[in-house]
């Protein structure tokens, strides 16, 4: 985990290239059978640097198929809950459907998001990802809304 760390911080600052080869390397080593946690992070951090939004949706897809097979054992000894993953990693699903013009998958992502934002602390990350999801959500306009709009 520290060297996901070391990557997303080369991420962080601008290196996205030496981000990208870093991650490449530790999906390699953990590869498609190991440590689902660790196949979560590494492919949720992945999508985070990538400059296409495909690869993005991919690895971010990659992301949410890991976190399906997290035990709840085994993110209670991390520190988390599996439930806590799933904000995110809907939000980022929504936010590359929408740049890839696919609102009604965009806004399929943003419910799920929705639905189990509340599991997530009210701390800094949990009102990160709360701001985002509401930024995303005026963005995505619901079918509702619009329908009302196009009646005007």
């Amino acid at each position: 985990m520290s060297e996901l760390s070391e990557a997303v911080q080369l991420g962080g600052r601008g290196e996205r290239l030496e981000a990208r080869e870093r991650l490449a390397e530790l999906w390699e080593r953990v590869g498609p059978k190991g440590d689902a946690l660790h196949r979560c992070a590494i492919a949720h951090s992945m999508a985070d640097v990538q400059d296409d939004v495909h690869e993005e949706l991919r690895w971010d897809l990659a992301a949410l198929e890991a976190a399906a097979a997290i035990t709840d054992e085994r993110a209670a000894a991390a520190g988390t809950t599996v439930a806590a993953f799933y904000p995110s990693l809907h939000l980022n699903l929504a936010s590359c459907y929408r740049r890839l013009g696919k609102v009604d998958q965009a806004r399929e992502q943003l419910a799920m998001a929705r639905q189990c934002v509340d599991v997530l602390p009210s701390d800094g990350y949990g009102e990160l990802v709360r701001g985002e999801l509401a930024r995303l959500e005026r963005a995505i306009p619901p079918v509702a809304r619009l329908a009302r709009k196009a009646a005007l």
